[in-house]
């Protein structure tokens, strides 16, 4: 068409829809709905070698801005049954924006384990409490180097729930968020969600982060650590869900070896990440 020639405030915004191709901001969206009002008047002044084009334009008018997509799934999904086609998606470095909703359990089958449960936590088939400690899916995605990663809790901050949300879907290449969800299986009333969130990261239970490749390119270090130091005791967080709660009762001492460990790798895991934010 801008060889052909049109209008000139069309030929000005189709000049912009090239810069912004891939590009679902809202410049973007702008543009191409500039663009969208200036096709009629453009079709009626069209000659006859622009007017087939400029009708074909109308007719794929939606898609003059990349289309964002996004899957959503749970942490059976993501760590356990379909973490293959997910390591697939993200493997592809194609411009798809993944959110892992986790639970920590398999929450619409009826509680059971998955690899996102952590030590101590009781589940089905883990009536003793899990032995093993929960997968670290977002330290998985970062070895890619290309995704962008970021683990939230809305209830603890929703200025870096937000952050995360806008960064994922600016990046042009795959993103996961790993958003911590709490359910019914853990014996809460869901009005005390997000305060039970903000509870999970003051004990360190569950980190703030954000891993952006688009840093590294700009020579930063691309993982910013937005969880502070945890002020309040590991086991605060514990003793107020029943799935902690159910070992300390019914197996008291495998209660306390498996909290203790559980804290350990806690902060642990808070040390590693520090370290990687400073490097």
């Amino acid at each position: 068409l801008l060889k052909i020639g049109t209008t000139t405030e069309l030929t000005e915004a189709f000049e912009k829809v090239k810069d912004f191709w891939q590009s679902t901001d809202d410049e973007a969206k702008q543009n191409a709905k500039r663009v969208k009002e200036l096709l009629p008047t453009a079709l009626s002044q069209a000659n006859t070698s622009a007017e087939p084009v400029i009708k074909k334009i109308i007719e794929l008018q939606d898609y003059l801005v990349d289309k964002s997509v996004w899957s959503f799934g749970g942490d059976g999904w993501a760590y356990d049954i379909g973490y293959g086609g997910l390591d697939h998606v993200l493997a592809s470095g194609k411009n798809v924006n993944v959110l892992v909703l986790d639970t920590e359990v398999y929450s619409n089958t009826g509680g059971q384990a998955s690899k996102a449960t952590p030590t101590g936590s009781v589940a089905k088939f883990a009536a003793a409490g899990k032995r093993t400690k929960k997968k670290d899916l977002g330290r998985m995605a970062m070895i890619y180097g290309y995704v962008y990663v970021a683990s939230i809790a809305m209830g603890a901050s929703r200025n870096q729930c937000l952050k995360a949300f806008l960064e994922a879907e600016a990046y042009n290449g795959p993103s996961i968020i790993i958003a911590y969800c709490p359910c019914i299986n853990h014996g809460l009333d869901m009005t005390k969600s997000q305060a039970e969130e903000k509870l999970a990261v003051d004990t360190g239970y569950w980190i703030l982060y954000r891993y952006n490749p688009m840093l590294a390119e700009q020579g930063k270090n691309p993982l910013i650590l937005d969880s502070k130091e945890p002020k309040l005791d590991y086991d605060a967080f514990l003793k107020n869900e029943i799935r902690y709660r159910t070992l300390m009762q019914q197996y008291p001492d495998i209660a306390k070896v498996l909290f203790k460990q559980a804290a350990k790798e806690a902060k642990e895991r808070y040390e590693q990440y520090k370290k990687m934010a400073e490097i």
